[in-house]
């Protein structure tokens, strides 16, 4: 039973979130990807008891149940790159790290590099309470309960003046 829904996944699921740099509004070409690859999802040839979560058109959620088994380093390797071979039928970018992901006084969400968030910051355009997503959440449990926080509460904290 290795692809399950992202729901029956366990609160301690390990977890990889993936962050588009713009909305994407039809994510189906890599959604597609890694749904295929997902369903063959194997470690040392045993399979991955895993899922998937598209939310608020900028990002992919991927989990593991890891008491069933653990993903190795090969394993992760080759979802990386299912993502960036798919990513490019999605015109955004998911694998650049260093980003923070918030959403605006405009109410829509936001992703810059965590150099532009701390100038905004200093200039007072990002606030404490500015709603930051908690993009590097390691478990599914984690992104359930807490995707989004204020930025003082969040990782994003030690960006803040």
């Amino acid at each position: 039973m290795p692809r399950i829904d992202f729901q029956q996944l366990p609160d301690d699921a390990r977890l990889w979130v993936f962050v588009a740099d713009r909305p994407v509004s039809d994510p189906t070409p890599v959604l597609a990807a890694v749904d295929a690859h997902l369903a063959g999802w194997a470690a040392h040839g045993v399979p991955l008891v895993c899922a998937r979560e598209w939310r608020d058109d900028h990002f992919l959620a991927i989990g593991v149940d890891e008491k069933a088994t653990g993903a190795s380093g090969c394993s992760i390797d080759g979802l990386f790159r299912t993502i960036a071979g798919a990513q490019s039928g999605l015109g955004a970018d998911l694998l650049t790290s260093g980003r923070v992901a918030w959403r605006g006084a405009d109410d829509t969400i936001r992703v810059t590099p965590r150099a532009e968030f701390e100038s905004l910051a200093a200039a007072g355009t990002v606030t404490p309470e500015t709603t930051v997503y908690e993009t590097l959440a390691d478990t599914v449990g984690a992104w359930r309960h807490h995707v989004t926080r204020p930025a003082t509460a969040s990782w994003a904290s030690s960006l803040l003046p």
